[in-house]
């Protein structure tokens, strides 16, 4: 079994008296396109920097494709491709200027591969940054960070200010890299329905920790709807994870981790999809505004 992509233990940033990230501890396989999901300020961007060395960690380990990101960033970083929220570019520049400084930049360049990809997407090599569209843009970040040929690619809100079109050519050539080149993939966004169509594996944060960790396919099989007459969750919470419960004056409804299957038959089973899971784990806060039935959070934590 190969080693993972990225493994961190107790990793934790603090800011100040505020911790941005606390008693993170997780496994990203070798080949995976992860999606990192999350409400704003939950800790995701802290997490990415700390991953490429954007930044040293409070507390804690991270090792990714098996160095340390912060002592050993001269050897992780040809290995790495990122793109940021921003898509930060130097506007003045042409495109082909652009892939020029990069070339100088990075060892493993690849210069037919990036006019190849800009090729396809029509994209002038003769036309400054800055004149681009906000797609064609975050497209050029992608082919900079493709192009370094690296081992992973880590995207930070790359799609968050793109039209839907533009977004599923974004997300579409992230599964093409992924497929065809092997590059292990995290992917930063709120948009759970275009995760799910990329991603195969998951990683939820809420308030600077993860919740649910684990591959995507398991993490539907295991989650059901159950809905039936109006009851007390506490017998069902003694044989499967209660994640969300809400109640009418004759019907209870209940979104349940299965620990195998649910035989009781009073219960009407239906499947669920990622987004609805997603939003009942993030509806867990650390210390209040819990769903009633939620559990602490070392039993969120799928492995």
């Amino acid at each position: 079994m190969s080693e993972p992509a990225v493994r961190t233990e107790g990793l934790g940033k603090c800011y100040g008296t505020t911790w941005a990230l606390k008693d993170c501890t997780l496994e990203i396989p070798t080949g995976s396109v992860t999606a990192l999901v999350g409400p704003n300020g939950a800790g995701k961007t802290t997490l990415l920097h700390l991953l490429i060395g954007l930044g040293k960690q409070s507390a804690g380990t991270a090792e990714v494709l098996g160095l340390d990101p912060h002592a050993e960033a001269g050897e992780l970083l040809p290995k790495l491709g990122f793109v940021a929220q921003d898509h930060p570019l130097y506007r003045g520049l042409t495109v082909a200027e652009t892939f020029k400084l990069c070339g100088h930049l990075n060892p493993h360049w690849n210069e037919s591969a990036a006019q190849a990809r800009i090729d396809r997407l029509g994209l002038k090599p003769s036309k400054k940054v800055g004149k681009l569209s906000g797609g064609q843009q975050a497209q050029v970040a992608l082919t900079l960070a493709l192009a370094k040929e690296p081992e992973l690619l880590v995207l930070d809100e790359p799609v968050a200010s793109l039209d839907p079109l533009a977004r599923r050519e974004f997300l579409n050539a992230v599964l093409e890299a992924a497929v065809e080149d092997g590059v292990s993939v995290i992917l930063s966004s709120h948009i759970v329905a275009e995760l799910e169509r990329v991603c195969d594996y998951l990683v939820t944060l809420t308030d600077g920790r993860p919740q649910l960790v684990g591959a995507i396919s398991e993490i539907v099989a295991s989650h059901r709807l159950l809905i039936g007459p109006r009851s007390d969750p506490t017998s069902m919470a003694r044989v499967h994870n209660v994640i969300r419960e809400s109640h009418t004056e004759r019907q209870t409804t209940l979104l349940v981790r299965a620990n195998g299957h649910v035989y009781d038959t009073c219960w009407d089973q239906h499947e669920v999809d990622l987004e609805e899971i997603v939003l009942a784990y993030l509806g867990y806060r650390p210390g209040g505004g819990a769903p009633a039935a939620s559990l602490p959070l070392p039993e969120l934590v799928a492995r």
